[in-house]
C-alpha cells in the first residue's frame, strides 16, 4: 500500500491538502498517511535566554502537535489511521528528509496559489519542494470562492 506524506502547518491551505487526500480515499485510493509538520529551529536569542535546549525542543514538538490538530481531526473523522512526524529546520529540506525517512511514495502540500513571479520572490515552500522532492508531489491550490449568481430583480 502506498504511503503518502501530507505537509500540515495548521493553516486552512494545509487542510486543503488533507481534504484532497480524503477525496482520493473516497474515490477508492487505499494508502497509509503520514502527517508532517516542520518547526523552525530556535533562534540564537531563544537559546541564550532559555539556556535549556531540551525545553525549547519540547515546546517545538508541542507546537507542531498543536498545528496538526485540525488535520488529525479530519483523518480521525474519516476513520483513517495515520502517523505523525515533526521535524525542525528549513521547511522544504526538512520535508524532503521526512519523505525519505518515512519511506513515503508521494507527498501532498497546500499552496498559497500565488503567481509564478510572487512565488519566486517569496520563496514558496511548495515551489521549493516541487524541485527537491524525491517522490511525486501534488500541490493543492485553495479553491476559489464560488461566485454568487447575480440577484434577480423583483420584477417591479
Amino acid at each position: 500500500m502506498p504511503r503518502i506524506l501530507i505537509a500540515v502547518d495548521g493553516s486552512e491551505l494545509s487542510l486543503d491538502a488533507v481534504r484532497h487526500a480524503l477525496a482520493l480515499v473516497r474515490a477508492g485510493l487505499r494508502a497509509d498517511f503520514v502527517l508532517a509538520n516542520v518547526q523552525e529551529p530556535a533562534s540564537l536569542y531563544e537559546l541564550v535566554v532559555s539556556r535549556d535546549p531540551d525545553r525549547i525542543a519540547a515546546a517545538s514538538l508541542e507546537a507542531g502537535a498543536h498545528l496538526m490538530a485540525g488535520a488529525r481531526a479530519l483523518l480521525d473523522a474519516a476513520g483513517l489511521p495515520y502517523e505523525t512526524e515533526i521535524g525542525m529546520g528549513d521547511p522544504a529540506h526538512t520535508l524532503v528528509d521526512l519523505i525519505e525517512n518515512t519511506q513515503s511514495d508521494m507527498a501532498i502540500v497546500g499552496a498559497r496559489g500565488q503567481g509564478a513571479l510572487s512565488g519566486a520572490l517569496l520563496g514558496s515552500v511548495s515551489q521549493a519542494l516541487a524541485h527537491a522532492s524525491p517522490v511525486p508531489l501534488t500541490i493543492v491550490k485553495h479553491p476559489e470562492p464560488a461566485e454568487l449568481p447575480p440577484e434577480e430583480d423583483g420584477g417591479e
